[in-house]
């Protein structure tokens, strides 16, 4: 993804086989099978759940 126009890092993380289910299960149900908006707000829950 390039990114270079919003002066944002690129991250790389690595996802378990259970992460990687859900994520397809999240993509399927709630994006119509779009996995990147899916990771987006897995992202999303996860950063929240660190502030909290």
């Amino acid at each position: 993804m390039h990114l270079d126009h919003l002066d944002m890092e690129e991250i790389t993380i690595e996802l378990g086989e259970e992460e990687l289910e859900r994520l397809d299960d999240v993509a399927f149900a709630e994006y119509r099978d779009n996995r990147e908006t899916a990771i987006r707000d897995m992202l999303d829950e996860w950063l929240k759940e660190r502030k909290g």
